[in-house]
């Protein structure tokens, strides 16, 4: 008997991923899912674009974040946290600014942790 995989599965894979900042596994669930026409959620890119804070590796959050909006999948406040620290971590101080700005103008409210992580990226 086979286990079917649905979202679900790839989100606590995913997040799995994100908690060990595996985010060269964490994009490939991403793969995997889009090969087999598995519906994306907030949670699973949230989580992909985490991994990929933590690993240092904000152009792959960047592009995640411009996937979701190809796909139709809406962002939160999770989502535009997770993006600004991606870049603040490298000191892509410029780029996090945009999207904190990008965020403030739009209908997510920020936070402190957004706050933290823009002024974060302006410190480095």
């Amino acid at each position: 008997s086979t286990i079917e995989s649905d979202t679900a599965t790839f989100n606590s894979a995913i997040s799995a991923c994100e908690k060990a900042a595996q985010w060269k596994q964490a994009l490939q669930l991403c793969r995997v899912m889009a090969q087999n026409e598995i519906e994306l959620a907030t949670i699973t890119c949230n989580a992909s674009i985490s991994a990929c804070a933590k690993g240092g590796e904000w152009e792959h959050a960047l592009y995640l974040l411009s996937a979701m909006t190809e796909s139709k999948v809406q962002g939160d406040r999770i989502t535009c946290n997770a993006a600004i620290s991606a870049c603040a971590n490298k000191g892509e101080w410029q780029r996090a600014l945009l999207l904190f700005s990008v965020m403030t103008r739009s209908t997510l409210e920020s936070n402190t942790i957004t706050c933290s992580a823009a002024i974060s990226a302006c410190e480095k």
